[in-house]
């Protein structure tokens, strides 16, 4: 059993590995360090209620303070594990502090990616990844306000229903033919873009940033390359996330595209364990390598790696979910649909409540669904088990998911 395990990072994976580790009778030093002042907390609500000012700081924790007294857990808040000194088992942080480490478990995320432009260093040009992100983008939503969302997946379009909500002037630019191209099939991207002009929202794809212009060091527009001129009095950079990974790079250990790790969680340094959205593991399921952004998959692999950690033989294999708020409609999706060879609806999307499977081979590999909760729990158990349904009963809503077999 090992005496010290230090967790990086300060979020789902990590929190859910303290619970396990506790909850499984692990009685050695637990430390966690976390770059952000705050107690570990939820950040899908900062897209949503959070920034619509409709749910409290407090209620974004997702342990309280007690939970980590009560599990006897070092938090070391606002201070960053800066190296990692492999053959000494230590990690330096960012105070030039050394904890030395029986098993380490690297938790770090993801950031955004940031915007190759000119002037995107200008006043009021923001990402929104932690709880100071959404401070200062809440700080500066006024009604009547003109935001401009450059990017047009999950949380682009969650900013733009919120800022709708606060009666902002917004409009989304995406490079792409359409919203959320990387992650659903047109049929569900037509029906959010078509949802987004309804509530306002002026979306316009096929559109490449050039630069963004100022005055008097703040935003006032986003210029594209096909000559669109856009007015801004904030702008939102919502172009994706990339691992934080740099950590594992400079131990040496595996990485691409995300810290490597096998079905037990573990790295190429047997002390070393990975999880959530930094974290590159093979999935069975589907037979290649995934790096998932979920708190779904934080929550699971933090929990698989602490249960091999305690020396439980334990394989993450799960199908993964996500899920997107915006404005009344919550979209679900289970698995991956990337490799579909087929699409078919279910419902109808006038109804605003419908679901789109996706097939390989006449296999069932991911469902997104549109306020649609029986379709998506169902579906979780076919993609399970590589159902193969028949279509033309997939395509009768009137038939339950799980009778179309």
């Amino acid at each position: 059993m090992y005496e010290h395990i230090v967790i990086a990072g300060a979020g789902q994976a990590g929190v859910q590995a303290v619970d396990t580790l506790r909850r499984k009778g692990f009685t050695g030093k637990l430390s966690m360090v976390g770059d952000e002042p705050w107690l570990p907390y939820q950040r899908p609500p900062l897209s949503k209620k959070y920034l619509a000012g409709a749910l409290e700081r407090e209620r974004l924790m997702i342990r309280p303070a007690q939970f980590f007294a009560e599990h006897q857990v070092d938090t070391q808040l606002g201070r960053r594990v800066s190296e990692i000194l492999r053959r000494e088992q230590r990690v330096r942080l960012d105070d030039n502090t050394l904890l030395a480490y029986d098993a380490l478990l690297l938790a770090t995320g993801s950031r955004p990616r940031s915007l190759a432009a000119p002037g995107a260093e200008l006043a009021g040009v923001h990402v929104l990844r932690t709880l100071a992100d959404a401070d200062r983008i809440r700080a500066e939503c006024a009604p009547g306000g003109r935001m401009v969302i450059i990017g047009g997946g999950y949380i682009g379009l969650e900013v733009a229903a919120t800022a709708r909500g606060l009666g902002m002037e917004v409009t989304v630019l995406e490079m792409a033919e359409r919203v959320m191209s990387r992650v659903t099939c047109l049929e569900v991207s037509r029906f959010y873009e078509a949802e987004h002009a309804r509530q306002g929202v002026r979306i316009r794809c096929n559109e490449t940033v050039r630069a963004l212009h100022g005055d008097s060091g703040r935003v006032r527009a986003v210029l594209t390359e096909e000559g669109g001129e856009h007015p801004a009095d904030i702008v939102i950079v919502a172009v994706g996330v990339a691992p934080r990974d740099e950590l594992a790079t400079g131990a040496g250990l595996e990485c691409d595209n995300g810290i490597r790790i096998d079905q037990h969680c573990r790295t190429s340094d047997a002390a070393i364990y990975a999880a959530g959205d930094c974290a590159n593991h093979f999935s069975p399921h589907y037979r290649r390598r995934l790096r998932l952004e979920s708190v779904d998959n934080a929550f699971e692999q933090g929990a698989t790696a602490a249960l091999n950690l305690l020396g439980i033989p334990t394989a993450h294999d799960k199908v993964p979910w996500f899920w997107s708020d915006q404005y009344d409609l919550k979209l679900v999706i289970v698995g991956v649909c990337q490799g579909h060879d087929t699409v078919v609806t279910r419902g109808a999307a006038a109804a605003r409540s419908f679901s789109a499977c996706y097939l390989r081979g006449g296999e069932l590999i991911a469902i997104d669904t549109v306020n649609q909760p029986k379709d998506q729990m169902a579906a979780r158990k076919l993609i399970a088990a590589h159902a193969r349904p028949d279509p033309d009963k997939l395509a009768d809503a009137a038939i339950a998911l799980r009778d179309t077999l």
